[in-house]
């Protein structure tokens, strides 16, 4: 059987899925025709129901479980990683109130995680992530929540850090930070989730093992980013939460989605997290 599978550009999931897209690793009964895109857009195909297998923000998550369900491999989940408050003027994150302050997507796990921190700033503007810095440094917006590679580059564009949301987190909940996980259809069946998810965690087992090997995948997909960013990125959001959630990592993502039902923010789930 064929199964859709959504992921993005970003180095961390092409260095992730590349074994698996490329055959190096066996899932009996499946194969795979991946689609890359931004993440938010991947929240919004996932939404729509158009992909059997996908990356997804844990934010967009909270919307989707009663017809996905969470892979424990193949996420991006940990400390220090967390999405970045940068600006060019502000002083404080109190100065922002009523102010536009831009972000990756409606459904991304960083929008979520600012309106945690503060509820007051509710002035969104909705942006792609790679054109965020370029918005705040010419004074679009009053500040932008930047993810992925931006956080090793905003200094270039004249932006000073403001607030790290994940230290944020981590401080306020003594949690690692959720960013984004790896869902797939309940309508595949239990048998099919933990055969997908098997695969899933051998091809991050076989990028770890070879780690030069998914090298030219990676930069085609990464053109404008320098050798060293690229490293980071990889080294920064592919741990060994990426091989396994585990009890430390599936408490993270459901105390997560948790304080955001308590919030109002996402719809209270009627299944459990995992299929498998």
């Amino acid at each position: 059987m064929e199964l859709s599978l959504g992921y993005s550009p970003c180095p961390n999931d092409t260095f992730i899925f590349f074994a698996l897209v490329h055959r190096l690793i066996e899932c009996p009964g499946f194969t795979f025709r991946e689609r890359l895109e931004d993440v938010e857009t991947l929240n919004g195909l996932a939404r729509e129901g158009s992909l059997d297998v996908s990356k997804i923000s844990y934010h967009a998550l909270g919307y989707l479980r009663d017809d996905y369900c969470l892979l424990r491999a193949g996420g991006a989940l940990g400390r220090g990683c967390g999405p970045l408050v940068v600006t060019k003027g502000a002083r404080s994150m109190a100065e922002l109130r009523g102010k536009p302050i831009a972000v990756p997507g409606r459904y991304t796990t960083a929008a979520l995680l600012l309106r945690l921190f503060d509820p007051g700033l509710d002035t969104l503007v909705y942006l792609p992530f790679h054109e965020i810095m370029g918005a705040v440094a010419r004074g679009e917006v009053a500040a932008g929540v930047i993810i992925h590679e931006s956080r090793f580059t905003f200094p270039a564009y004249g932006l000073t850090k403001l607030l790290d949301l994940g230290d944020w987190w981590e401080g306020e909940t003594g949690h690692a930070i959720p960013l984004g996980g790896i869902i797939a259809k309940r309508s595949l069946g239990r048998e099919a989730v933990r055969a997908i998810d098997r695969a899933l965690r051998a091809s991050v087992a076989y990028a770890q093992a070879h780690p030069g090997e998914a090298n030219e995948y990676i930069r085609a997909h990464s053109q404008e980013m320098s050798d060293e960013v690229c490293a980071a990125h990889i080294n920064l959001y592919v741990n060994d939460y990426s091989l396994d959630l585990g009890p430390v990592g599936e408490e993270a993502v459901s105390y997560l989605l948790g304080r955001a039902e308590e919030a109002g923010i996402v719809p209270r789930a009627t299944q459990p997290l995992f299929l498998s």
